[in-house]
């Protein structure tokens, strides 16, 4: 039985306020540029193209897929804020919101054109212009004549379908006179790398192809991105721990959280000085420690422990995964600009046995690298000696998934022979 609506009044939001008010949702350029690759990684694409162009008092931004493409209905409907599409388990895209608080976060005229048909080259193109909507206060999409810039960007879409996403007015980007400087040049460039930077870590899992066969190229000013792997897995030095799965309930919502430990090389196992310094990543080495958490194999936050230990120079070297899918959304509290979650309380202290374990072998490894090894009496080598193997045999039992029975016997050691127990380093 519906409901009777009781006496109301509808209040619509004022347009010019609210749309200035959604420009501070909280992204940076980078973030704003992968949210738009969410749209296209959900339609299907296989490839996406950004461009970062300087050109002076009209730079602009495009980022160009070959998707699954939208009707002009659909077109309509995603310019809509709070879309009334429905998001499915595995689907990047949540609030609805994304396309348009993403791109105007940055710029004040966004322009969507989108190919639906394979057989029927038919493009349509809808945009957003703030100024527009200033001037009238009200919820305006517009179909305006189309531009050389509009003709050039949509120039692929007239072999298949996809979708152009166009930036212009970057008055957050650059401001003013800036727009028109050598400053501005290096900005956008500045921009550049670090937007190719951020994509091929938090895409990198795409970019190197998923397990289900999926696989992103991604491209940047024309240069193809090489995948970002935080865990240096290629590395014959790395250590790398079981699988561990975690349920976990929350508001009557269950689903699994995986988490995977991973101990990274010293500096002197490394394959080369260079690869050691590629996988310093953006944050450099002791900012970079801890975990990277991905939603549906999105990166969604990278580095730190999320309160559950400090970052600590001993432990620069300890990095995990921590994966959980779209059912999870509220559970960890995702944000808008999906780069930041919170652990629930009920998981953190199911992960702090495992992070405690991580960042021993971490300490571990980090002291082994750090020691010297001066020549000494036979009673000082015997100790060195020995804590290389407390730590080979810690390492062995984490790869082989006894690590509990080890740290049985290990505790049964140091009742026994307490000198042994710490001549092996079980005391660090």
């Amino acid at each position: 039985m519906s409901r009777t609506l009781p006496k109301s009044l509808e209040v619509t939001p004022s347009a010019a306020r609210l749309t200035g008010s959604l420009r501070d949702i909280g992204y940076d350029f980078h973030t704003a540029i992968a949210d738009l690759v969410d749209n296209s990684v959900a339609a299907n694409a296989t490839r996406v193209d950004v461009e970062i162009a300087f050109d002076p008092g009209e730079s602009y931004v495009t980022i160009s897929d070959d998707g699954d493409g939208m009707s002009a209905n659909g077109l309509v409907e995603a310019l809509r804020y709070g879309t009334r599409r429905a998001y499915g388990r595995g689907d990047l895209g949540r609030f609805g919101l994304g396309l348009k608080t993403a791109s105007l976060s940055q710029c004040r005229r966004l322009t969507v054109a989108s190919r639906r048909s394979a057989s029927v080259a038919r493009i349509s193109t809808r945009t957003l212009d703030l100024d527009l909507i200033e001037e009238w206060d009200e919820w305006l999409i517009v179909d305006d004549e189309p531009t050389e810039l509009l003709r050039r960007a949509t120039s692929a879409l007239g072999e298949g379908p996809g979708t152009v996403v166009i930036w212009q007015k970057l008055d957050r980007v650059l401001a003013g006179r800036q727009a028109e400087t050598g400053w501005g040049r290096r900005r956008m460039a500045g921009l550049a790398q670090k937007t190719a930077q951020h994509l091929r870590m938090v895409f990198h899992r795409f970019i190197s192809g998923l397990p289900d066969g999926r696989q992103l190229v991604l491209s940047v000013n024309g240069e193809k991105l090489k995948p970002w792997d935080p865990f240096a897995v290629d590395e014959l030095a790395t250590v790398s721990f079981p699988p561990q799965l975690f349920e976990l309930e929350v508001g009557g919502t269950t689903g699994e959280v995986a988490m995977r430990g991973f101990v990274l090389p010293p500096k002197n196992k490394f394959s080369s000085p260079a690869e050691f310094e590629e996988l310093s990543g953006p944050l450099k080495w002791n900012r970079q420690q801890g975990l990277y958490i991905y939603r549906a194999n999105r990166m969604v936050q990278f580095g730190g422990w999320s309160g559950l230990r400090a970052v600590d120079e001993h432990t620069k070297l300890a990095r995990a995964s921590l994966d959980f899918d779209t059912d999870l959304d509220e559970a960890f509290q995702i944000n808008v600009a999906k780069m930041r979650v919170n652990i629930p309380p009920s998981l953190k202290q199911m992960l702090e046995r495992p992070v405690h374990e991580l960042c021993v072998t971490a300490d571990d490894t980090y002291r082994k690298a750090s020691r010297s090894k001066p020549a000494a009496t036979t009673s000082d080598r015997r100790q060195v000696d020995l804590g290389d193997v407390g730590v080979s045999l810690r390492a062995a039992a984490m790869e082989a998934g006894q690590l509990g029975a080890l740290t049985q016997a290990f505790e049964v050691l140091k009742v026994r022979n307490p000198d042994l127990w710490k001549a092996l380093g079980l005391d660090r």
